[in-house]
């Protein structure tokens, strides 16, 4: 038998990306949280490549920062390079990208975690769950520490039953050489949830000073770096270059020769492994016809030589990975520092889920991060803080926050997952959001701020910031509408000298504004702009401006589409009576049971023609369930 080791609100499981979220959410609201980890000096841990960002998952640390998360001021913090990606094409993909110091980002993260009221930070082993008539009510850990709860959060990432794979070897691990948690899958699975098993790789690390830079092309960060965070106004980091360098002929030579060592093709690999993410090997025999494929060289940190090798995700035996590093211009006299490897582990089938992350088969219980199918640091740390925030609020005795897929890319990738479920880790991707234009990096803190203020994760002094933002940005808007540029000397040079066609008589600065050559700049040489616009509006007053005609109909659509989201379907209907169904519609709709006619509409198999009969149905049930009450 256990020991009694302490009474919370919410208990989180894992103090990775996904954990650490979650944990600080439910303790900001005011809800006693125990953060438990396998390992103290792991908190926060970059496992794979040791940045923050890039195309949709730069876009979802906005929106965690805009729902009152920890993420965005984080990396803020502790950012070695920052970019902008994708400058040259519209702002829906506009992707912020930062190159993390990967010790720093821990540090932070640890202090910050450590320093928040209502949270404890303990080291443990969670083994088994508790579970009294049907609900989740704690964890035992393996040193037999019974820890109570309302409400628990599993964030382990891949250290559920984790196995190594380099080559011929192969053991029992979690990333980096950690202890794996192999008992909780089993009670996991003692529960009636059904696991699934993925992959996932990483680089060789190599030392920095044995590498040849003169060989490699330079990639530095922006000279005036935005932030992920709507808080950060300033930072003196300083910033470091990665390298860009090509694979070559050599090296492919060098996988092929050794494709009978791989694992991936020997059969050693029972999990499924990311189609966005390839492994070296996977890639040059799924592109054979390409000659060569980008690496780049990215430092971990201003405290260590250690180079991670992005784009050389790998399983291959040691002695060939250090071949193949050695045949990449600039790594002919390479030292690599850890080798690479697959890790293999048990994911829950999402669309075992509540679009709460609550677990259907077992109240009380929620699930975020890789454990839940994706691939990500951001991902995970999306999925955190809305597991977070509904324990939260569950044990608080509030109604759940559902984010909306017109709301946020955590939207969509919940949905997702939750509603059609993945076959191999899930990757959030721009194109996967139907309504991109709307979920730009730019407008997060506008679509998500005033949930984050309403769930209490905001303070008054920044959304005092926010409402001041809203209103200037359309104040300037009304203001560009009433200042009139005539075809005077200076405004006709002006035009010439951007490319735009000459006006022929007076017309307002927003008009003019729309046109695809003309920025905000050009209108401040024409008018002067209130002192009090900052930086940060000016940008957001451009884009409403020139994208208006296109964010309108995507307006149109999100209205419409709403009305299907807004008609609930009762928990408690059986499909298998609704006649007329199709038998995939049944079977579908009984697995997942959606909680709106939209989610219903977006489940794999389910016809227009299904959704109509069940929303006669629907209407019939209605009536029924009136007339008795």
């Amino acid at each position: 038998m256990g020991y009694q080791a302490g009474n919370f609100d919410v208990i989180v499981v894992g103090a990775g990306h996904a954990g650490c979220e979650a944990a600080l959410a439910s303790a900001r609201m005011g809800a006693e949280t125990l953060l438990l980890t396998i390992n103290l000096d792991m908190v926060a841990f970059m496992p794979c490549n040791p940045s923050i960002g890039g195309p949709a998952k730069g876009h979802v640390v906005r929106e965690i920062d805009a729902l009152g998360g920890e993420m965005g001021r984080n990396i803020d913090k502790t950012f070695i390079q920052m970019r902008m990606l994708n400058t040259g094409k519209g702002p829906a993909v506009h992707a912020l990208r930062a190159q993390a110091d990967k010790f720093l980002y821990q540090h932070f993260m640890k202090k910050t975690i450590e320093e928040t009221e209502h949270l404890t930070l303990r080291q443990g082993m969670a083994e088994d769950l508790i579970i009294e008539d049907g609900a989740c009510v704690g964890i035992v850990t393996k040193t037999g520490a019974e820890y109570r709860a309302k409400a628990v959060v599993v964030t382990t990432g891949t250290y559920l039953r984790g196995k190594v794979i380099m080559g011929e070897l192969m053991y029992e691990s979690g990333p980096n050489n950690q202890q794996p948690s192999i008992k909780l899958s089993e009670s996991l699975r003692n529960l009636g949830l059904q696991l699934v098993r993925f992959k996932t790789g990483t680089p060789p690390r190599v030392h920095g000073d044995t590498i040849d830079f003169s060989k490699t092309e330079i990639q530095p960060g922006d000279e005036k770096p935005k932030f992920f965070s709507y808080e950060t106004e300033y930072s003196d980091n300083e910033q470091l270059p990665c390298w860009l360098t090509y694979t070559s002929e050599e090296t492919h030579r060098i996988i092929s020769d050794n494709l009978h060592r791989a694992p991936m093709f020997s059969g050693a690999i029972e999990g499924t492994g990311p189609k966005y993410c390839p492994s070296i090997e996977d890639k040059i025999v799924r592109f054979a016809d390409k000659p060569k494929h980008q690496i780049f060289l990215e430092p971990e940190g201003k405290n260590t030589s250690e180079y991670y090798v992005q784009g050389l995700s790998t399983s291959m035996p040691e002695d060939v990975q250090l071949q193949i590093l050695r045949s990449i211009p600039g790594l002919e006299n390479v030292e690599m520092m850890r080798t690479g490897y697959a890790i293999e582990y048990d994911a829950v089938v999402p669309t075992q889920l509540w679009p709460t992350l609550e677990t259907k088969v077992v109240p009380g219980l929620f699930t975020a991060g890789q454990i839940n199918g994706t691939s990500g640091y951001e991902e995970a740390a999306g999925q955190g803080i809305m597991a977070g925030i509904n324990a939260g609020r569950k044990v608080l005795g509030q109604t759940p926050v559902i984010i909306d897929r017109s709301q946020g890319y955590i939207g969509v990738m919940i949905d997702d997952l939750v509603t059609k479920g993945t076959t191999e880790p899930y990757r959030l991707l721009t194109s996967r959001a139907e309504y991109r234009l709307l979920l730009r990096h730019d407008n997060a803190d506008l679509r998500l701020t005033p949930t984050g203020y309403e769930i209490g994760l905001i303070s008054e002094e920044r959304y005092a910031k926010f409402t001041t933002k809203k209103a200037m940005v359309e104040q300037e808007i009304d203001r560009l509408k009433a200042v009139k540029v005539r075809p005077d000397e200076d405004v006709l040079q002006l035009l010439e000298e951007i490319g735009t066609a000459p006006i022929q008589q007076s017309t307002d600065a927003l008009s003019l504004l729309r046109r695809p050559e003309f920025m905000y700049e050009h209108v401040e040489r024409l008018s002067q702009s209130p002192e009090a616009l900052t930086e940060d509006m000016k940008e957001q007053v451009e884009i409403q401006i020139k994208y208006a005609g296109y964010i309108e109909k995507q307006q149109i659509q999100v209205e419409r589409l709403a009305k299907m989201e807004k008609k609930r379907i009762p928990d408690d209907i059986d499909y298998s009576v609704v006649t007329n169904l199709s038998k995939e519609a049944k079977a579908n709709l009984s697995t997942i049971r959606p909680l709106s006619i939209g989610q219903a509409s977006r489940i794999g198999g389910v016809t227009p023609a299904d959704i109509s009969i069940l929303l006669v149905y629907l209407e019939h049930y209605n009536k029924v369930i009136a007339a008795r009450g």
